[in-house]
């Protein structure tokens, strides 16, 4: 163990900047990198409000962040694809390759996947951490520290839309427009959708979501979203919608969305068990797949930001540094509406 310097959870509604033990030791198959950017996310600032995400619960300091980016400086014994030097961004979850899940290719519901910032494990909000290599992607010469810090939750809008099956040229709905729903509306349109209608209640999030060619906004605050699918779908619905809201109150109507033989892609989690419209969907044959991460989407990620098929750099809000780190936490727990993605440089 070395003690380093990390931003930890104490407790609920407690952080602190300081030292910490944490293994650095690189073993077989292992690099070690130096942290560049670290993304602020929700479960990152649930845990601090909260304590808890569902079964997990913070019952010892924790070292929070998971999503990152930065360079090898160090290489493993066996590790060949990897060098010292690389610009890389790291998968946060490691499962057991043993495992039925990950044999079966679903790695990413495998029940003993360790996972960064997740307790019991620690996160990268520190210079520097270890990792698998196999679970570390290099990041090409026009990918930024920044854009490869965004791959984790834009993993998660490539798990939605695979998931989707999409067909090109298919109309999409998006409900949320935050960080994840807005992501997965620019996978969706990547994965060949034609237009995606995304909707929300806050303004500042739909102006950020229109900047995208292909994105339809709609403030649920002033129109009535069925409504609108209909006007724009000539009554005949979306071939994909996709749950990114997690608000119980969106699953009360979203059986009117889909056309017939359409597909409805869980996203957002509600925290609460939901009323399910069985009927409907049963009459209209629809489809519902559910998203917990991703599997097998990071090196698909990367290609698309490093092919300019894909910018995310517009959802970057603001860059804060280590030092202020709790600033960045307490911003997000504002929550203000024309906040996107907030990230933390180490250097």
């Amino acid at each position: 163990m070395t003690k380093v310097r990390a931003l930890v959870l104490e407790r609920q509604h407690e952080l602190a900047l300081r030292d910490i033990d944490l293994p650095l030791e690189t073993g077989p198959g292992q690099v070690k990198i130096k942290i560049h950017t670290v993304g602020v996310c929700g479960s990152d600032v649930h845990y601090y409000t909260h304590g808890k995400i569902g079964p997990f619960v913070v019952n010892a300091p924790m070292v929070l962040g998971h999503e990152a980016a930065g360079t090898v400086i160090k290489v493993g014994a066996g590790v060949t694809h990897l060098k010292v030097g690389d610009r890389v961004c790291m998968e946060p979850g490691i499962p057991d390759p043993n495992s039925k899940a990950s044999r079966l290719g679903m790695y990413n519901i495998d029940p003993a996947v360790s996972f960064w910032a997740t307790p019991p494990i620690h996160g990268v909000l520190t210079p520097e951490v270890v990792h698998p290599a196999n679970y570390t992607f290099k990041l090409p010469d026009n990918v930024s520290f920044a854009e490869g810090a965004m791959v984790e939750p834009f993993a998660v809008g490539m798990q939605a839309a695979a998931k989707a099956k999409i067909t090109p040229g298919d109309t999409a709905i998006v409900l949320g427009a935050g960080p994840i729903g807005t992501m997965v509306a620019i996978a969706a349109l990547a994965g060949g959708c034609a237009r995606a209608i995304v909707a929300d209640l806050a303004q500042p999030k739909l102006d950020i979501a229109a900047q995208y060619q292909g994105v339809i906004t709609v403030n649920i605050r002033e129109k009535n979203l069925i409504e609108e699918v209909g006007r724009l779908t000539d009554g005949w619905g979306a071939d994909v919608v996709f749950e990114c809201s997690g608000s119980p109150k969106a699953w009360e109507t979203i059986m009117a969305l889909p056309r017939p033989g359409g597909v409805i892609v869980a996203v957002g989690l509600p925290v609460n068990p939901i009323g399910f419209d069985v009927s409907t969907a049963s009459t209209k044959e629809i489809r519902i797949e559910t998203v917990f991460r991703y599997a097998h989407q990071y090196e698909r990620s990367i290609a698309l930001l490093a092919s300019g098929r894909v910018d995310l750099k517009p959802l970057i809000s603001e860059t804060f540094t280590f030092e202020d780190s709790i600033k960045a936490f307490d911003r997000a727990v504002e929550a203000r509406p024309s906040d996107v993605k907030l990230q933390i440089v180490m250097e």
